[in-house]
């Protein structure tokens, strides 16, 4: 994404939902869903107009261009009709709601996979409301690189999530974080898997590597994903579409099932599971093979997880996910589940990440990485752990990410200890020179280590990166402290507040008494 823009699509999109707010009878719930197609339709458009004239330069009036040619580029055809661009220049006396329900209605009979996902209904919006959302999210799709659909998505839910009191330990997957994933996974083709896949930004990112590769993602790529929340598989639905993937988004509680047969299925493995989940019920698990190691006593999900991204993977599959940093210290039962893994000879790359990553939450995080084609190879004994707690691109002051520079470099380290060519058409080179002068892997003091399994033995069994770089001591919690101070004290304005009314009606309540 352009983060400079970032503030900027927020805006618009709060400002969709004060006019929302304002001017319509629809809860929340209710409208997510219509500013959601309309934000389909804005990338679904320009996506098309940003391939069309290679396109048509290819036709002459005995072949016009079609269709089937739209989607060999992985970009869905999109009608005159279901443009925005036609839709906010209608005159002013037409049936808008009409018109809009009538553009999502051709866009699906257009393109078959899309029937029965998008959101309908635009006619019980007020006319002027729904012009003014036509007219904030015909530009959206100029401001917003990546896997901008899901961002926004997930965005939108969150802030409503914020407002409503709600939160499961659930979060945009940050763009370049995901990028990370991919380089490092370097999913070339196969069956890809995300057992806890949100709006399917993994998946995007996975067609994005194998376009930057020069090739079909929706040749090399088979994706398969379960998601928890119904009202979302839709919207995977949706994201995989709007970049040219088909795949099989089913809704499921990944705990306790497995709609796709996962054990030893896939050849990619991604996610961002939710962290530090409790009560669940372990004793609905006993004897499920997508628990191999066995089950934690610690009421705690990671570790069911971890095992989950394991047990799916194929001989020579590779995993990439997100965890929260205290998995890789967990002790007791944890701890021998860890041991267990790692003596399994699939844990392949470790690396810390800063805290600010993530858009509605501040916790700093650890890159997972399991490579079971690593057995039988040098690197089948060691783990190479890299701390990246130090690499950042400073966005504002809440919040950070990488820029494509330092995704390569440190996708290149990896690359480096597997034997592998790096890439720097990212302008990592000079970072790469620095650091590794010879162009061979070595151990670089504060950066990155290889520790074979006696070291991590001797360490009792941990995978915290710092541990092992010989890393300056980064606080975990490492915010701006501005921007920490004014948390606090907006969290501190608000309980006084409700103190105060409370106190009104302690001190009501008991005058009440004294006067009967």
């Amino acid at each position: 994404m352009r983060t400079t823009d970032l503030a900027k699509v927020r805006a618009t999109l709060w400002a969709a939902a004060d006019e929302l707010r304002a001017n319509s009878k629809l809860t929340p719930v209710q409208y997510r869903d219509p500013v959601l197609g309309l934000v389909f339709l804005a990338y679904a458009e320009n996506r098309f107009e940003g391939i069309r004239a290679e396109v048509e330069s290819r036709a002459s009036a005995r072949n016009p261009a079609t269709v089937a040619d739209y989607k060999a580029k992985s970009v869905l055809y999109v009608p005159d009709e279901s443009r925005l661009s036609y839709l906010v220049g209608l005159p002013e006396g037409d049936d808008i709601g009409k018109a809009v329900d009538d553009a999502i209605k051709a866009i699906e009979a257009t393109n078959p996979e899309l029937k029965d996902i998008l959101p309908r209904g635009y006619q019980k919006l007020e006319r002027p409301t729904l012009i003014e959302l036509l007219r904030l999210f015909a530009p959206l799709p100029t401001q917003l690189e990546g896997d901008a659909f899901g961002f926004i998505y997930e965005d939108f839910l969150s802030n409503f999530a914020a407002q409503e009191g709600k939160g499961g330990g659930e979060y945009f997957t940050p763009y370049s974080i995901v990028r990370l994933i991919v380089e490092i996974l370097e999913p070339f083709q196969g069956r890809v898997f995300d057992p806890a896949c949100g709006s399917g930004g993994m998946f995007v990112q996975c067609a994005k590597f194998v376009e930057r590769h020069h090739d079909n993602p929706t040749r090399k790529l088979s994706v398969f994903g379960t998601e928890k929340t119904e009202d979302t598989v839709p919207l995977a639905k949706m994201n995989l579409a709007l970049h040219g993937l088909s795949g099989d988004i089913r809704q499921a509680n990944s705990y306790y099932e497995d709609p796709h047969r996962a054990v030893g299925a896939f050849d990619y493995v991604m996610a961002n599971p939710p962290f530090n989940v409790d009560k669940i019920k372990k004793e609905q698990l006993a004897g499920d093979k997508r628990f191999p190691l066995g089950l934690p006593k610690a009421d705690n999900g990671n570790y069911l997880w971890i095992q989950q991204f394991y047990a799916a993977l194929a001989p020579t599959g590779r995993a990439g996910f997100v965890m929260a940093n205290s998995a890789g210290d967990a002790g007791h039962s944890e701890k021998d589940l860890r041991k267990q893994l790692i003596e399994s000879g699939a844990v392949d790359v470790m690396i810390a990440i800063g805290s600010n990553f993530f858009y509605t939450v501040t916790l700093p995080v650890t890159l997972w990485f399991l490579d079971r084609a690593k057995l039988g190879t040098p690197r089948e004994d060691t783990v190479l752990f890299i701390d990246a707690r130090h690499i950042y691109n400073q966005i504002d002051r809440a919040h950070r990410d990488f820029t494509p520079e330092q995704i390569e470099f440190l996708a290149g380290i990896v690359r480096l200890y597997r034997g592998e060519d790096v890439e720097t058409g990212a302008g990592s080179e000079a970072l790469l020179a620095e650091n590794f002068p010879e162009g061979q892997y070595v151990d670089v003091a504060g950066l990155c280590k290889v520790a074979t399994r006696g070291e991590i033995e001797a360490q009792g069994w941990s995978l915290n990166p710092g541990r092992y770089t010989g890393s300056a001591v980064v606080d975990e919690d490492d915010e701006d402290f501005a921007a920490k101070l004014g948390e606090l004290y907006e969290e501190f304005t608000r309980l006084s507040d409700e103190a105060g009314v409370l106190r009104a009606k302690v001190d009501a309540a008991v005058q009440g008494i004294l006067d009967a």
